[in-house]
């Protein structure tokens, strides 16, 4: 499997994408709102993707609840995870019920669509930041914690991975141009890194993404090409040895001419797995300056998708029919 995990541009495969997936870096196609209008065209989309590559993919999303839900049409309709804890009228054992239902119900639909990964839970903490806004489930850590590890049972049960984002903490980055955190590390430490630890305690973590973020305290580096971030404290503070991705490419590079640097930079930080998305120029010159023979963590390949039931097959479960009558219940609410 290789390191890199690119986008694709439309619902279907163009000649360029084939021959790209066909290159011995590409380990991972990452599917956007532009790839889908129904749920036979991605189907067959998803096929293609698989049968033109030459290693196996992991093929990922961004499947989040309410403005963040990508598939929607013919799926279960997901309720941001800010509105759990308010929803279940501020009882945490019943918001945690409600995020293990969200977090299975996601898990579950996307496993049937033959999707390895949805790219959560959200560990944020629900701070100033405009970044995070609706996308985390608590602004206290330990409801946080609570909640984000029921929502990881649940996609555990369906049979999916879990990543935990983003590493170390998107909550109080207060400019999302700027994407700058200056607080201390011993106040990051408590608040977010906090819950980072707890999920990987629990066995809850199987994967992480970093943040495209400079914690000016701790690294001049962003957090995706930090070694102090991901080698001295995520892999050897936090005792973590899951996969690593890092955040998209394009959120911090705008000249083409930079991306296979920042790419080197990212994975000899410790990143396991770069995304590269929403600029192809940039991806081709990342395949073009890598050398071929790259070889990726052997950690990727234990995010790959087990067998799942169909969707058909998937709504006669009890277990569906409950957590998708409580979400469209939270839906209609």
């Amino acid at each position: 499997m290789g390191p890199l995990m690119l986008d694709l541009a439309g619902h279907e495969l163009s000649e360029e994408e084939k021959d790209i997936l066909d290159h011995p870096l590409v380990g991972g196609i990452i599917l956007t709102r532009c790839n889908f209008y129904n749920l036979e065209q991605l189907r067959e989309l998803i096929t293609q993707t698989r049968a033109s590559a030459r290693n196996t993919l992991l093929i990922g999303i961004e499947q989040e609840g309410g403005t963040g839900q990508v598939l929607k049409v013919g799926l279960s309709p997901l309720p941001p995870l800010s509105s759990l804890f308010r929803c279940a009228e501020g009882q945490l054992d019943n918001a945690c019920h409600l995020a293990y239902q969200a977090g299975w119900l996601t898990a579950a639909e996307l496993l049937a669509l033959d999707i390895d990964l949805s790219f959560g839970p959200v560990l944020d903490i629900l701070g100033p930041s405009p970044l995070v806004a609706g996308r985390a489930f608590h602004s206290k850590s330990q409801q946080v914690i609570e909640m984000a590890a029921s929502y990881a049972k649940g996609m555990h049960e369906a049979g999916m991975k879990t990543v935990g984002k983003h590493f170390p903490g998107l909550g109080y980055v207060q400019d999302a141009e700027k994407r700058v955190d200056p607080r201390p590390l011993a106040e990051i430490r408590h608040h977010d890194l906090r819950v980072f630890q707890a999920m990987q305690q629990q066995n809850l973590l199987d994967a992480v993404m970093v943040a495209h973020v400079q914690y000016p305290a701790v690294d001049k580096l962003l957090a995706c090409y930090s070694r102090r971030w991901l080698r001295d404290i995520l892999r050897k503070e936090l005792d973590f040895d899951g996969v690593v991705f890092s955040g998209n490419l394009s959120a911090s590079v705008s000249n083409t001419r930079e991306f296979a640097e920042k790419a080197r930079l990212a994975l000899d930080a410790g990143c396991d797995m770069v995304l590269v998305c929403g600029n192809r120029d940039g991806a081709i010159a990342v395949l073009d300056a890598l050398p071929s023979s790259y070889q990726a963590s052997e950690r990727l390949n234990t995010l790959r998708k087990s067998d799942a039931p169909s969707l058909s097959a998937l709504r006669t479960k009890t277990l569906w029919q409950t957590a998708n009558s409580a979400m469209e219940s939270l839906h209609a609410g």
